[in-house]
């Protein structure tokens, strides 16, 4: 499985971005898609996942109420549908993927996803 993440790019606090995730290769295994986010020198932050039929969506505390994650299953696309955007939220955003649902828990977990994007930089400015 491949992920390619798009999307990112520079906004004024206060405005809206889109990104964007392709899956390709073995997309009909994947149950779980997520966002994470990163800044240098810090851990890789959980931003948001989903399962296939919808039924276990989870923000991060963060961008609860402002980000809201879908998937397009036909186009194996997930989207990060980002608003209210924060200088804070300034970050290289990774979106991730899994096999098998995994219990609540650990969908927050870096580490309970197999497939990684390349990363689209989010920009905000004050």
């Amino acid at each position: 499985v491949q992920l390619q993440a798009s999307g990112g790019g520079l906004v004024q606090a206060g405005g809206s971005l889109r990104l964007s995730c392709a899956a390709s290769g073995r997309t009909f295994s994947l149950d779980m898609m997520a966002w994470f986010r990163q800044t240098p020198g810090k851990e890789r932050e959980f931003v948001a996942t989903n399962s296939r039929g919808g039924g276990n969506t989870i923000y991060g505390d963060s961008v609860k109420g402002r980000f809201t994650i879908s998937r397009d299953n036909a186009k194996n696309t997930v989207y990060l549908q980002m608003n209210s955007l924060k200088p804070e939220d300034t970050a290289v955003y990774y979106c991730a993927a899994r096999t098998r649902r995994i219990v609540v828990s650990a969908m927050r977990d870096v580490n309970s996803y197999e497939y990684w994007g390349q990363g689209t930089l989010v920009t905000v400015s004050s």
